[in-house]
């Protein structure tokens, strides 16, 4: 297909995927502020914060780990919503040559099963150059899950129900991939060296 044709946004938009604990918050912080230092610009905006205000606003839930508990449905309709208005938001604040990073997950685990975080309306609405799958050991997984006492997460099944949602979610990150037409990257978030996995997402991205 000609590079004319290939539907993509005047910004960049890398999707930026792990499952809960990989660290992907720390490694994204850490990317912002890399990014400044080397003077590219881009934006870091949350799948989920928009998820939530928008549940929030109906009436739905009121914290952020109700989320996956809601109807098949209704997460579907959040989705689309965010996806959306991410683009809205971004196309405001950047221009060509910029980045826009998407803080989300390949695959979100539920009471009735895993449902996809980039089923193809949202990735037709946010047009990835690049999809980066965030991973580490399940063990350390586990054990910032543990020290997170802010979010619940109980209900992952330990050291290998992380490591089957891992499996999972690559595939899913990998399916979402093809669909779009993007790159697909996976980067090791080892334990204690998080700023290297930040310096590594960015030499990546700033050769798209």
């Amino acid at each position: 297909m000609p590079a004319s044709r290939v539907k993509r946004n005047p910004f960049k938009v890398i999707v930026v995927t792990g499952v809960p604990g990989v660290g992907k918050t720390t490694v994204l912080s850490l990317l912002q502020e890399k990014a400044r230092e080397r003077g590219l610009r881009l934006k870091v905006l949350n799948f989920g914060d928009f998820m939530l205000d928008n549940a929030v606003r109906k009436g739905l839930i009121k914290s952020r780990d109700q989320i996956r508990y809601l109807s098949f449905r209704e997460q579907l309709e959040l989705q689309d919503i965010a996806a959306s208005s991410i683009i809205e938001e971004a196309g405001g604040d950047l221009k060509e040559g910029d980045y826009l990073i998407v803080d989300t997950h390949a695959i979100v685990k539920t009471p009735l099963g895993y449902l996809p975080g980039l089923p193809s309306n949202v990735v037709d609405s946010l047009r990835p150059d690049m999809i980066v799958v965030i991973e580490a050991d399940p063990k350390e997984i586990v054990a910032r899950q543990q020290r997170d006492a802010t979010r619940y997460r109980s209900d992952f099944g330990g050291e290998e129900g992380v490591r089957q949602l891992m499996d999972v979610a690559r595939s899913a990150a990998m399916a979402s991939a093809v669909q779009a037409g993007s790159l697909l990257t996976i980067i090791i978030n080892r334990e204690g060296r998080a700023s290297e996995a930040a310096e590594q997402l960015l030499n990546v991205i700033s050769k798209l």
